[in-house]
């Protein structure tokens, strides 16, 4: 082999490679873009007023405040079932004693002596389980991948909007105590705290040490409005010696002892929120989408009642990224921006009102808030994300519809996919003295005639790019205009209409020539779907008695009007790409004409 040879054939299957890992990465390591928009009080989160019920104080947010203090203890990895009572039994677990069942008997406790005080949540974490992508999702109410395309790079502090921002921006002294990787996330947003290392993960007491030594004189001082404390102990015993270690148990005893010594310190106006980022496997490890891994604890506590009923015999099911806008609005903050989660509106309930009907005015004010916020975050995404679909995007039944059209035309000029209908007079249309010794031209008259539907229908295959823009058109658009001057709602309807759906195609040319591609693929896969049914008839079909004269000849016509089809397509879409060029050209020409 030549020197060039033996370099190109190793820089394509270097370059087959490289497509191959492109390939996988794009479907397993997701991006997600981070948006920079905040909520505010002075912007509703969409148009129109406030829901009924929403301020009732002056100078209040969105929902006036529930609460004026909250305490946020974050167990790592405080798995589901470690909230459970000791003869509590789980399905799949070892039938042996369990070290850590009932090691949490607080939360028991005040589940059955003060019912209407108190929830215990099963709280699902979305995957990764890994403690970085968890703290994002519990202050912004996203979906946090890996990878996080923003203008952050090469630096871990969250510039979405989250929590923590908004508690600093509205003046709330927000308190920190724990796991050193906050500092990294919420850059100089407390107004106090307390960092331990937490990268040792054979450490089991250190950072529960220096909170405990801090947590209980700040909370007496009343210098906060916001306390979170960050334990590590459990995460890093599972680490180290795994879910059924004694050590386990003394671990999740000391956290009911810091439970119980909260709920003491507890004044009226106080939540306390317990809570656990993610679970963990049978062997201690997390950051998978097992279910051990993604069931963590959820636990609210008040001094005064904030449920109306008792708990459900089994705790309820909530998502992670629900915590974010139910915090928000009982706090009195406007929900952050990209929070997709859902408010629980259990917690909205009225538990002492006179008035009928409170509890589910106040319910539904939070849900509409919160609609209408994730509808706000959702629209501004998708304008913002460029690997969205386009505004050309053509139905599936438009596409079949156009395709099925072509075989209706190809059997309603009389033609039959058998070989003694096809239209050998043809050859002669235009040429009534014959061609001589010429075959190729005869024959190209032929198989015009015969597949002119699929040569037609698949060069104007581009035309359906109009069919979003002609279904729009078909809508209601005009405005209702009061009786009486029909005249002046004439000239309203002129200058409100938009512009002719041509024109419209300007609006996103980046997405034009993608949304050929996808037409494109659409089409050829139906045609592909009617071969393949020939092709599977023909072979199921081969010892029937006909095969000849009625199964095979339809294959043959199948084929090659598949041929015909793709050729034409190609050259349709040539063609409106060309057209497209020069349309594009001569657009860039008359702005700048209007501009200067």
């Amino acid at each position: 082999m030549q020197k060039i040879s033996v370099l190109l054939s190793l820089a394509w299957v270097c370059f087959l490679f490289y497509a191959g890992i492109a390939l996988f990465t794009s479907g397993f390591l997701l991006t997600r873009l981070e948006l920079t928009n905040h909520s505010s009080c002075q912007e509703p989160p969409g148009p129109g007023s406030l829901p009924w019920g929403s301020r009732r104080e002056p100078g209040a947010c969105w929902m006036a405040s529930r609460f004026s203090r909250v305490v946020l203890v974050l167990i790592d990895a405080l798995r589901f079932d470690f909230a459970q009572p000791q003869h509590s039994h789980t399905s799949g677990e070892p039938p042996v004693l369990l070290p850590f069942l009932g090691k949490l008997g607080t939360l028991q406790r005040i589940l059955e002596i003060q019912p209407h005080h108190a929830r215990l949540y099963q709280s699902k974490a979305d995957p990764p389980t890994t403690t970085m992508q968890r703290l994002k999702a519990l202050t912004t109410g996203s979906l946090p991948t890996f990878v996080d395309a923003g203008s952050n790079f090469a630096s871990y502090a969250i510039v979405e909007d989250n929590l923590i921002k908004q508690f600093t921006s509205t003046g709330r002294r927000v308190v920190f105590m724990g796991d050193d990787t906050w500092k990294d996330l919420f850059p100089g947003a407390f107004s106090q705290a307390f960092f331990f290392p937490s990268f040792n993960v054979r450490d089991l007491h250190t950072v529960d040490n220096g909170i405990l030594e801090h947590l209980y004189p700040t909370m007496d001082s009343g210098e906060w409005d916001v306390l979170i404390a960050h334990f590590l102990g459990v995460d890093h015993c599972g680490h180290k010696h795994g879910p059924y270690h004694p050590e386990m148990a003394k671990k999740l005893s000391q956290m009911d002892q810091v439970i119980q010594q909260l709920v003491e310190r507890l004044e009226n106006d106080t939540l306390l929120v317990v809570i656990g980022d993610h679970g963990m496997t049978m062997s201690g490890d997390h950051g998978g989408d097992s279910e051990l891994e993604i069931s963590a604890v959820l636990f609210l506590y008040s001094p005064t009642a904030l449920f109306p009923s008792t708990p459900p015999e089994e705790p309820e099911v909530v998502p992670q990224v629900s915590l974010v806008p139910t915090l928000a609005l009982l706090l009195g903050l406007p929900i952050p921006f990209g929070n997709i989660g859902e408010v629980m509106a259990e917690l909205f309930s009225e538990v002492e009102g006179s008035q009928p009907y409170s509890s589910a005015v106040a319910q539904a004010s939070a849900l509409h808030l919160n609609a209408q916020q994730v509808s706000r975050f959702l629209h501004t995404y998708s304008a913002a994300a460029q690997d969205l679909q386009g505004p050309f995007t053509v139905p599936w039944q438009a596409v079949s519809a156009w395709a099925l059209m072509a075989t209706q035309t190809f059997y309603s000029t009389g033609h039959q996919p058998v070989f003694p209908a096809i239209h050998w007079h043809a050859a002669f249309v235009g040429f009534p003295e014959g061609h001589g010794s010429s075959t190729w031209l005869p024959a190209l008259l032929v198989g015009a005639n015969t597949f002119a539907s699929h040569l037609l229908f698949a060069v104007g295959c581009p035309l359906l790019l109009l069919w979003p823009f002609l279904c729009d058109s078909q809508g209601p658009r005009k405005r209702q205009h009061p009786p009486g001057n029909e005249a002046e709602a004439r000239v309203m309807h002129e200058e409100e209409e938009e512009p002719l759906m041509e024109m419209r195609l300007r609006d996103a040319p980046h997405h034009f020539n993608a949304a050929l591609l996808q037409l494109s693929l659409k089409y050829l896969f139906v045609l592909g779907i009617q071969i393949l049914a020939c092709a599977l008839a023909a072979c199921i079909l081969r010892r029937h008695l006909m095969v000849w004269k009625v199964f095979a000849p339809k294959f043959i016509f199948e084929a090659v009007g598949f041929i015909v089809s793709s050729v034409g397509l190609f050259l349709g879409i040539a063609l409106v790409m060309r057209v497209d060029g020069a349309v594009s050209s001569w657009f860039r020409r008359l702005v700048l004409a209007q501009q200067r």
